[in-house]
């Protein structure tokens, strides 16, 4: 087991920071906490790296307990968000510093340096100060520090926020691929969830100090717990429907039919929650009679947005829901605001969200 808490807490005063905290992550594994602001991330990381110290609860890194050990003799990494690098050490020396720092050898400290200059491609630029070098080029020395010493778990605190977005997108799978080519036990906190869902093996979803789901990315976009995480982790539509047959799963939705796989929990006349997400969506003109599919609705285009490779247009249904649908950008796409459309979507897309 690379890390394992046990029934972690900490509260600042009358504030929960974090309640009741369970995690386990297999050794060389990749974990992102996402959340809101103030849900508990950073403190969390906090107390694994022995800044902030727990009010109860146990930490283990390697089946070992750590609850005692000071910071310097945990053996973590750490990349914050700031980078933190010496402005009057060059590259090079700034990667040492941890190794110097723990007595390692010359010839010991030159080898392993080199050896992450060339993981991180930081090579040519080894003898350059942090000033002369880019955003993404000073993220990548901080993860080379971090790595230096050979941490039994990495620790990354938003590390990526400071970057514009074509160098977080690079950056992001820099760092999956060198946790992933070290085999690093890694912790990643971002309040990003497509900067999660794209490089983790697993994803934790924090909500005022409590996990609401933990699971494997896919799990959590496709299979949210919660009304919460189905909001928080991409883009969602959320129908309130009215349960007419529980057992067959069908359900009305303003006067129009619902079928989902799903056999549904509750009682006949009960109002759950179903989950569409927009890229499950077809939208056709009004005219087009030629598609079938299970759940059809019908609305107005009340807003369209240009997001590249796609459009994301919001119907209005039944003159009481606006809904979104991502459709793809190209040279025919010509809806209109006011148009009257049809909305096309299948009982397999539909996911039941539990009100608890």
């Amino acid at each position: 087991m690379g890390l394992k808490l046990v029934n972690l807490n900490k509260t600042f005063g009358k504030i929960t920071a974090v309640k009741n905290l369970n995690i386990e992550l297999e050794k060389g594994k990749f974990l992102s906490i996402v959340g809101p602001s103030g849900c508990g991330k950073t403190t969390t990381l906090r107390m694994i790296a022995g800044f902030t110290t727990p009010d109860s609860g146990e930490i283990y890194i390697d089946d070992r307990l750590i609850n005692d050990i000071p910071p310097r003799k945990r053996n973590i990494g750490i990349v914050f968000q700031n980078y933190a690098l010496f402005p009057n050490l060059n590259i090079f020396d700034n990667i040492a510093f941890g190794l110097e720092a723990r007595g390692f050898s010359k010839d010991e400290i030159t080898g392993k340096v080199m050896e992450l200059l060339e993981i991180t491609g930081l090579l040519e630029i080894k003898d350059h100060f942090p000033s002369q070098i880019s955003g993404g080029q000073q993220q990548r020395v901080a993860l080379a520090r971090a790595l230096a010493i050979e941490p039994n778990v990495l620790l990354l605190d938003e590390p990526l926020s400071a970057l514009d977005a074509k160098v977080r997108m690079e950056m992001r799978y820099e760092i999956k691929r060198i946790q992933r080519e070290l085999s690093i036990t890694a912790i990643y906190v971002t309040h990003d969830q497509e900067e999660a869902l794209s490089i983790s093996d697993y994803v934790a979803v924090m909500k005022s100090g409590e996990i609401h789901q933990y699971g494997e990315p896919r799990e959590i976009y496709n299979k949210p717990a919660n009304l919460f995480v189905a909001n928080f982790v991409g883009i969602s539509n959320i129908l309130e429907c009215e349960v007419d047959s529980p057992e067959e799963g069908i359900l009305n939705f303003a006067g129009n039919i619902i079928l989902i796989n799903e056999r549904i929990e509750e009682k006949k006349e009960t109002t759950v929650n179903i989950l569409v997400r927009p890229e499950n969506i077809k939208l056709i003109k009004i005219t087009d009679n030629k598609s079938t599919i299970d759940n059809i609705l019908y609305g107005k285009v009340n807003g369209i947005t240009f997001l590249g490779p796609i459009a994301r247009v919001k119907v209005l249904v039944n003159e009481r829901k606006n809904m979104l649908v991502d459709v793809a950008n190209t040279p025919d796409f010509n809806y209109k605001i006011g148009e009257e459309v049809k909305l096309l979507f299948s009982r397999e897309v539909c996911r039941f969200i539990p009100k608890k």
